[in-house]
């Protein structure tokens, strides 16, 4: 198996519009400013927009990869030098519901370049698809992005009874999003942590929380990162706080996480 000091995490939501992609995009470029090398991948295979956030057009995607011939360093593209991510496409019918096939070309052909960066961050689809499911499987943590509305609650709500239920996967972090306070944030995650542990006996862990910020609007809007278009923002500092949090997990866990492989049952090639 393929086992180093890699550490993979998914990060989804129940439903979209709850700043999913722009928090791992965000992310990553915290831990790049942080001297940390870190590979995105754009696992929303039915409505993939990491690129249209960086404002690129890359020649290749996913899609790709899934030809003969073709290698993860194909696709790669570059945003900044240890921060590289795998785009993804839109409007392909056969990678929304990627079956178990597929999924194994793709994560063999990616697991030993995954193994060159210190974090593999898989941005998920939103909802409970199979492929959506399938991906979270593998990865070493899962974090899930809440918002206080309460239809991202109750669909949050359902991702996790799924993946406990279907795919026997218990631990999560949560990350509230669009918070107008810390309190409002702790009530958001209070109310979804109790009704896991109540009705399917989990505990959430509480990452942390990002305050509603109007700058993450007019950096979507730019394409460019909130790390790198306002960094001294509300938001941006949640974010590098969150950031930071991850970074000392992996230092904590330094020894269980080389044991075990980058994404589970794909072995090394």
């Amino acid at each position: 198996m393929n086992r180093n000091n890699t550490l993979s995490l998914s990060v989804m939501s129940g439903k979209g519009g709850v700043g999913k992609t722009n928090i791992i995009l965000n992310l990553g470029y915290a831990l790049h400013l942080e001297n940390m090398t870190a590979m995105l991948m754009d696992c929303d295979l039915g409505l993939a927009n990491l690129d249209v956030l960086l404002g690129i057009s890359p020649e290749r995607n996913l899609h790709d990869l899934l030809q003969n011939g073709v290698k993860a360093e194909d696709v790669l593209v570059c945003i900044e030098k240890g921060f590289d991510m795998l785009p993804a496409t839109s409007g392909i019918p056969e990678l929304v519901e990627m079956d178990e096939d597929l999924q194994d070309i793709l994560f063999k052909k990616l697991v030993n370049l995954a193994g060159e960066y210190d974090y593999l961050m898989l941005d998920l689809g939103a909802g409970i698809s199979n492929t959506v499911l399938s991906f979270a499987t593998l990865t070493q943590l899962r974090i899930v992005i809440v918002t206080p509305e309460p239809t991202s609650l109750t669909d949050s709500y359902a991702v996790i009874k799924v993946l406990a239920t279907q795919r026997d996967v218990k631990d999560f972090l949560v990350i509230v999003n669009q918070a107008t306070s810390a309190s409002e944030a702790k009530q958001t995650f209070d109310r979804l942590a109790a009704a896991c542990k109540n009705f399917l006996g989990i505990e959430l862990r509480n990452l942390g929380f990002i305050h509603q910020d109007r700058t993450v609007v007019e950096s979507v809007r730019r394409q460019t990162p909130l790390m790198k278009y306002a960094p001294n923002s509300p938001a941006a500092k949640d974010i590098y706080a969150l950031a930071k949090k991850i970074i000392r997990y992996r230092e904590d866990n330094r020894e269980r996480i080389s044991g075990r492989p980058i994404l589970k049952d794909f072995p090394s090639l």
